[in-house]
C-alpha cells in the first residue's frame, strides 16, 4: 500500500482568485504527471490569506465558487485538497473541499478559529462541527483514510483526535501560518504533540510569500509516526515535495536546510518587500539615504528584492550632514549600481526658517528646527514618488517606532516600512550578515555611532538609552507582555524601564500613522498591536 502525496507551497495574492487558481491548475498538472494520488495546497488557497473584510461580501464567495468549478473540471486522476471560504445560508466557514474526477469526495470546515496575534477569524467565520475525513483510493488499488484538519485545528487536541477516532490513518493539514522568528520550531513542536496523542503521521502544508505586513515562510514539512522530521520544503520560495505514505507511515524525503536567524530574517524582509511592491503594481522604489545604517540596510534589502534598476536613492544633505555620510552613501550606491541623486535642503531650510522667524522670535531652537529638516526631506521624496510612481520606502526601525524617535510627515513619510519590526540591535546584525554574503555596506556605516544629523555633534544616545538596553526592555514589554515591575526584577534600572515605557505610551499616535511593514517578531506594531491612543495606564 502506497499513497503518493504532492505537497505544494506557493505564493498567492489575496483577491486574485483567477490567478491563484491558475497556479493550482499548474500544480494539478505537475502532480498528475508525477503519478501523485493527492495534491495538498495551503489554507484558503483560492482566496489567498488573510482575505479580511472581503469575507463579508457575498459576491466574494460566489467568485470563489466559480474558481472551484474550474478546479473540479481539472482534477482528474489526482485528488485535490483545496481550501476556500464557504457561505451556507447566513453562516460563513473557513472550508476545505476534496475533489477528484469531477466529483466532490468530501467537504469540511475549520473547527477552531484563531482570534489572537494577527488572526481575527471569529469576526468572519462560524466554527465547523466535525473534522474532514475521507477515503483516498490510490493508483496501486489501496485505500487510505485521510483526515484534513485545517491550520489552527492542529494546534488543539480535539480535531486531530476526533479524526483519528473516525479512522484516519494520516493527517494532511493545509495552513496559513505567518512567519516570525522561531515560528518553524514552534510549529514542529505542536505537530509532534499531535503525533504523540494520535499515533498518526502528519503532513503540514504552508503558504509562502508576502501579504501586506505578514510574510509566510513556507517551510512545509512532514513527520512520521515517531515524531521525526522526514521532509521539509525550503523557506520563502514556492516548491513542491513528493512524499510516499507506505505501510502506515511517511517515507523519508528531502529536508531543506535552514539558515541562521539573521539569514532567515533577511530573507523574510526581501520577500515581504518584493511582494508588496510587485503585487501592488509599483514600478520601483525611492529611498532617502542618510549615510546611516538604517537607510543602508533598507537600500540593500530593496536591491536584493527588486534589482538595482528598480531602486532610486536620494541623498538630501544639510549643514549638519557630515562629509563621511556623503562619502559612504556615494560608495554604497556605487557598489550597488542604483540611480543616485543629491538634493541639498539648505535653500529650502533657509526659506522656511526665514518665513517662520517672526513666529519664533524670542524662542530658543529645539526639535522644531530638527523636524523641519526631516519634513523638507519627506516633501522631496514624496514629490519624486508622485512624479515617477515609485513608492517611498521609509527607513525607521522598531526601536524608533517604540520611542517615537521619528518625525511625522518627515522620515515617517512613505508607503512601506521595511524595518518596522526590526530592533536597532538586529539592524546591526542583519547588516553584518548581508556583508558576509557580499561586501556592499561600507564598514564605517556599521561602526559609526548612529546619528540623525539634525544638529551639531548629535548622536542617538543623547536622547535614548543605549540600544542594547532599549531593545531588551522593548522586547520584554511589547513582545512578551511583561509588566514594568517584572522587567525591573530582571535587573533593568527603574529609570530606564520607566523612560522606555513612557516613550512607548505617548507615541502611540505616531504608530497609528506609520506605514505598514513586515512583521518578523511575535508582536509587531501592526494588526497584533491595538493599544488606545488616549490612555493613562502605565504599569
Amino acid at each position: 500500500m502506497t499513497m503518493k502525496i504532492a505537497v505544494a507551497q506557493f505564493n498567492a495574492t489575496v483577491g486574485d482568485l483567477a490567478g491563484n487558481t491558475d497556479q493550482i491548475l499548474r500544480l494539478i498538472s505537475e502532480a498528475r504527471a508525477a503519478r501523485a494520488d493527492v495534491l495538498l495546497v495551503p489554507e484558503l488557497a483560492i482566496a489567498g490569506y488573510p482575505p479580511e473584510d472581503l469575507l463579508l461580501r457575498p459576491s466574494f464567495y460566489q467568485a470563489c465558487n466559480e474558481q472551484l468549478d474550474r478546479l473540479l473540471d481539472a482534477a482528474d486522476d489526482v485528488t485535490l485538497i483545496v481550501g476556500h471560504p464557504v457561505m451556507l445560508g447566513q453562516e460563513r466557514f473557513n472550508g476545505v473541499t476534496v475533489m477528484r474526477d469531477g466529483n466532490f469526495l468530501a467537504r469540511g470546515q475549520k473547527m477552531v478559529l484563531p482570534n489572537n496575534e494577527v488572526f481575527d477569524e471569529c469576526r468572519y467565520f462560524t466554527p465547523g462541527a466535525l473534522p474532514c475525513v475521507y477515503e483516498q483510493r490510490c493508483h496501486d488499488g489501496s485505500v487510505v483514510t485521510v483526515g484534513v484538519p485545517i491550520c489552527e485545528d492542529i494546534w488543539h487536541v480535539e480535531p486531530a483526535s476526533e479524526a483519528a477516532d473516525m479512522g484516519a490513518q494520516i493527517l494532511l493539514v493545509p495552513n496559513a501560518s505567518p512567519y516570525h522568528v522561531g515560528k518553524d520550531d514552534v510549529r514542529q513542536q505542536i505537530v509532534r504533540q499531535r503525533i504523540e496523542e494520535t499515533g498518526l503521521p502528519i503532513v503540514y502544508c504552508n503558504w509562502v510569500g508576502g501579504q501586506d505586513e505578514l510574510v509566510f515562510d513556507g517551510a512545509s514539512f512532514a513527520m512520521n509516526r515517531a515524531g521525526e522530521l522526514v521532509a521539509q520544503l525550503p523557506c520563502f520560495e514556492s516548491a513542491t515535495a513528493m512524499l510516499s505514505f507506505s505501510d502506515g507511515d511517511i517515507e523519508p524525503a528531502d529536508i531543506a536546510p535552514t539558515g541562521s536567524e539573521e539569514a532567515t530574517v533577511y530573507q523574510a524582509l526581501v520577500v515581504a518587500t518584493r511582494d508588496y511592491i510587485v503585487k501592488n503594481g509599483f514600478p520601483g522604489v525611492i529611498i532617502g539615504l542618510s549615510g546611516g545604517i538604517d537607510s543602508a540596510l533598507t537600500l540593500a534589502i530593496a536591491v536584493d528584492a527588486l534589482g538595482a534598476d528598480k531602486v532610486r536613492a536620494v541623498m538630501m544633505p544639510s549643514r549638519y550632514t557630515a562629509q563621511i555620510s556623503l562619502d559612504d552613501s556615494r560608495e554604497m550606491v556605487r557598489r550597488l549600481g542604483v540611480q543616485y541623486d543629491e538634493i541639498s535642503i539648505e535653500p529650502m531650510y533657509e526659506a522656511f526658517s526665514a518665513a517662520l522667524a517672526p513666529q519664533f522670535a524670542g524662542l530658543a531652537p529645539d526639535t522644531t528646527e530638527e523636524n523641519l529638516q526631516s519634513r523638507i526631506r519627506g516633501v522631496l521624496l514624496m514629490a519624486l514618488s508622485n512624479k515617477t510612481g515609485r513608492l517611498v520606502l521609509t527607513t525607521g526601525n522598531k526601536s524608533e517606532m517604540t520611542t517615537g524617535y521619528a518625525t511625522l510627515y518627515g522620515d515617517m513619510a512613505g508607503g512601506y516600512a521595511v524595518l518596522k519590526d526590526i530592533a536597532k540591535t538586529l539592524v546591526y546584525r542583519l547588516s553584518q550578515y548581508r556583508n558576509s554574503v557580499s561586501d556592499i555596506i561600507p564598514d564605517r556605516i556599521i561602526t559609526r555611532p548612529p546619528s540623525a544629523e539634525l544638529r551639531d555633534n548629535q548622536v542617538d544616545q543623547d536622547s535614548l538609552p543605549p540600544y542594547d538596553i532599549l531593545d531588551a526592555i522593548m522586547a520584554l514589554y511589547v513582545e512578551e507582555n511583561l509588566s514594568m515591575a517584572d522587567i525591573i526584577a530582571r535587573g533593568y534600572s527603574e529609570a530606564d524601564v520607566l523612560r522606555v515605557v513612557k516613550l512607548l505610551k505617548v507615541n502611540e499616535y505616531k504608530r497609528r500613522q506609520a506605514a505598514i511593514g513586515a512583521r518578523i517578531t511575535p508582536r509587531g506594531f501592526g494588526r497584533d498591536w491595538r493599544y488606545p491612543v488616549t490612555n493613562r495606564f502605565l504599569r
